[in-house]
């Protein structure tokens, strides 16, 4: 599934809760506490962490492609 996003990168952090998995901060890091989700086919553990356009994210059994627009603003 293919996720778009405005700007040069996304966290996360801000992944999980665009795509509904969780709603704060607070459940961001004991989500990815789980080993729920792998940023290009390493464990991620980092809510911080800068996703780029191309990046693969496999959270659960589903795999999302990241697309984001260098040029717009967040």
């Amino acid at each position: 599934m293919e996720i778009r996003f405005s700007g040069p990168h996304i966290t996360v952090g801000q992944l999980l809760k665009k795509l509904d998995i969780v709603s704060s901060g607070g459940e961001v890091k004991i989500f990815l506490e789980e080993g729920s989700v792998r940023v290009n086919g390493d464990r991620e553990t980092r809510r911080g962490r800068k996703l780029v356009s191309g990046d693969k994210v496999r959270i659960g059994k589903e795999t999302y492609v990241l697309k984001g627009d260098p040029n717009a603003s967040d």
